[in-house]
């Protein structure tokens, strides 16, 4: 049997990644902190996992165990030098932590001749990020050692889509995830030959699957949030279910597929399937998020690379005029949620400088910019 090692025991971990592999034929080794979860996939050797539909469906994932990574670190270096497969799904901001793991493990096989071709991939909700996790493991490396990484190390960036709900068991281990998922790996950075795994797509450029869901999932769902709470709407499923809010976030999708289509040269029908499919996907009541949650981090998602600025300035660029960015920029800078601090943030700069030059900074922009001047007009006619 294969065997991959994961870093991250937590839902997407075992819901998604770990779930697909085990399927695909792979011994899962799973490592984590939580001594609990550790404990408990080495005494079952299994878990559950739940669809988040009307039907409830679930299935068992087997071939499982687990690693502790703070108190059994000889384990992870021998876990790693023996794995044919090493993925990781611990949050952008965990990474240079697991890298320290990575760079010892694979130290340790290569001091001992025992190097082989192997793949890691990050699977995080964030751009390159196995590029990133890649730069911070080679800190951690001698020269000699990086040389022999780079060899025999693949390190291909992907995307991950799946929505996990919140959710409380009184099993650990059971896991509950919605029914759709989508995993796309880069393959001109994969070493070795490209495996055959069910629900993992190879790709010969990673781009348009990341702004795709970017421009569309990350969109769509900030426009919900921002849009509903501008109506005093309160979850995802309530929001959408409103027809006014879901025309106005069908606007905002109509005008990023705009500029997705011309920009990658999208089938323009797959396109337009694939985001029926994500509203489908925002309407499921048994994923529901409140719009408070998913509205946090204000200040990040307006910025210039960003779900809603992004898309805007680059189709104001091309002589359009993106209304329905425009009317959920707006709507964003309402955002005032006391437990989020960029939210806070925010509401101060507004406060201290007024909307214009808070916006024009946070987006990049100069405040005599377009953009700045109609979301200005249409945060006042929100504001009457």
């Amino acid at each position: 049997m294969k065997h991959a090692v994961h870093f991250g025991a937590g839902n997407i971990g075992r819901g998604f990644i770990g779930a697909v592999l085990s399927k695909a034929g792979y011994h899962v080794n799973f490592i984590d902190v939580n001594e609990e979860v550790i404990n408990e996939l080495n005494r079952t050797e299994q878990y559950t996992v739940q669809i988040a539909s009307e039907q409830k469906d679930s299935f068992v994932v087997n071939h499982v165990s687990g690693i502790h990574s703070s108190t059994q670190k000889q384990d992870v270096y021998h876990a790693i030098a023996e794995a044919d497969l090493i993925t990781a799904s611990v949050g952008p901001g965990i990474l240079p932590i697991i890298a320290k793991d990575l760079a010892g493990g694979l130290a340790e096989a290569a001091q001992k001749e025992k190097l082989n071709e192997l793949n890691i991939v990050a699977c995080e909700n964030m751009i390159n990020g196995t590029s990133f996790l890649k730069e911070e493991i080679e800190k951690h490396l001698s020269e000699e050692v990086k040389q022999k990484v780079n060899e025999k190390i693949g390190f291909p960036n992907s995307a991950v889509d799946r929505i996990v709900p919140i959710q409380h068991h009184e099993d650990p281990l059971t896991v509950e995830v919605e029914p759709f998922f989508e995993w796309v790996i880069e393959q001109r950075e994969w070493k070795g030959e490209i495996p055959v795994i069910e629900g993992v797509q190879f790709v010969e450029d990673l781009n348009p699957f990341i702004e795709r869901k970017l421009l569309t999932v990350n969109t769509g769902h900030a426009a919900i949030a921002y849009l509903g709470l501008a109506e005093g709407f309160v979850t995802v499923d309530q929001a959408i279910g409103q027809a006014s809010i879901k025309q106005k976030v069908e606007k905002v999708l109509a005008e990023t597929s705009e500029f997705l289509v011309q920009k990658y040269g999208l089938q323009q029908e797959d396109h337009k399937k694939y985001v029926l499919k994500i509203i489908e996907r925002f309407q499921n009541p048994y994923l529901s998020d409140e719009l408070s949650r998913v509205g946090r981090a204000p200040l990040r998602k307006l910025g210039a690379k960003e779900r809603l600025v992004y898309p805007a300035v680059s189709l104001m660029n091309e002589g359009k005029q993106p209304e329905g960015l425009i009317q959920t920029i707006a709507a964003a800078l309402l955002f005032d949620e006391q437990s989020d601090q960029e939210s806070q943030m925010l509401q101060k700069d507004i406060k201290e400088n007024g909307v214009q030059q808070a916006f024009a900074a946070i987006a990049g922009l100069p405040k005599e910019h377009d953009l700045v001047q109609q979301v200005v007009q249409q945060f006042k006619q929100y504001q009457k």
